[in-house]
């Protein structure tokens, strides 16, 4: 879990971020899962766009997203959605989160 401060620096990071996914009017499903995993692997930070004609809630979308891709939902903003997660591999790491008191 993370912590209002380490949110707060991932959504000061996450400002710049276009989004680089979309979810319409199909809701979110496994392929799409699939390549946000990958997607967060390199990234470790990055933004979905909820499109107009989702016919689902935007709150169960994010949860969605955050819980099928075992990311942490840092942010849901009107219909973008920032998710992080810490890449696996040591190499792929680019974010240094504030530690924890």
């Amino acid at each position: 879990m993370l912590t209002g401060k380490q949110k707060r620096f991932l959504r000061a990071e996450a400002h710049h971020l276009q989004p680089i996914f979309q979810v319409g009017k199909g809701g979110v499903n496994e392929e799409m899962l699939v390549q946000i995993k990958q997607a967060l692997e390199v990234r470790e930070l990055l933004k979905v766009r909820i499109l107009d004609n989702c016919e689902e809630d935007k709150h169960d979308v994010a949860e969605q997203l955050a819980e099928g891709t075992n990311s942490e939902l840092v942010q849901l903003i009107g219909l973008t959605v920032v998710l992080y997660k810490q890449a696996s591999k040591r190499e792929h790491r680019k974010i240094e989160l504030p530690k924890v008191k």
